[in-house]
């Protein structure tokens, strides 16, 4: 299983992301944010971070990068999975590939904490092999307010996939991650690469990880 990790100027948890991705089993590529063209890789990652600065908004600049022109194509033709991780996410649903958008936390400052998500649809690669009902997982961000007009549309498609235990940051329905349509792609503010190990919290992070592995072996 190979995964690729998109890094834009800014970008801070490629390496990260990296280390959690090789203990879940993936070998691990970078690819920079002005290459046209991306390889075949079974899972594409974009990591946190303040890609451009969060100039404008998070993730707001990032989207016009010519990698995201093929991340949308990796998608539309349903060449493996994608995930974006807090900044990531941010860039998902400025690209129009997730539905929504995050804004400033309700508090107005950065949050940066452990936080208990439930797991809400486990039936996509993203989650089918996770074994718990919730994990905890960490956050760490200024803008993870997630808001969408037609709320009730997520929750009639099924498209979100974890929700938070206690709000941590005024979430619409307590939003912590969501899906888009196809179920090829997840968004989600909490960091599961920084508690891939036990000695990093508990290891649940990882338990996403390895069901996104394990869903791809099993295609």
């Amino acid at each position: 299983m190979k995964a690729g990790i998109i890094v834009f100027p800014g970008t801070n948890c490629d390496r990260d992301a990296e280390f959690a991705l090789k203990m879940a089993g993936f070998d691990v590529e970078y690819i920079w944010h002005d290459f046209e063209n991306i390889k075949k890789y079974n899972l594409v990652f974009i990591p946190g971070g303040f890609s451009y600065g969060d100039y404008l908004r998070a993730g707001a600049l990032a989207k016009f990068s010519p990698v995201m022109k093929e991340v949308e194509r990796y998608v539309e033709e349903d060449r493996g999975l994608v995930l974006g991780i807090c900044n990531g996410f941010q860039i998902l649903t400025e690209a129009g590939l997730l539905k929504g958008a995050l804004t400033k936390n309700k508090t107005l400052k950065f949050i940066c904490k452990d936080v208990d998500v439930k797991v809400i649809n486990k039936e996509t690669p993203f989650a089918k092999h996770i074994k718990k009902e919730s994990l905890t997982i960490p956050i760490a961000h200024a803008e993870g307010n997630y808001y969408i007009e037609d709320y009730d549309y997520l929750k009639e498609n099924n498209l979100i996939a974890f929700e938070y235990v206690d709000n941590p940051n005024g979430s619409i329905g307590n939003i912590a991650g969501i899906y888009n349509e196809k179920f090829n792609v997840l968004g989600m503010m909490p960091h599961p690469e920084r508690n891939s190990l036990k000695t990093l919290g508990n290891g649940d992070g990882l338990e996403i990880l390895l069901s996104i592995r394990r869903a791809l072996e099993n295609e």
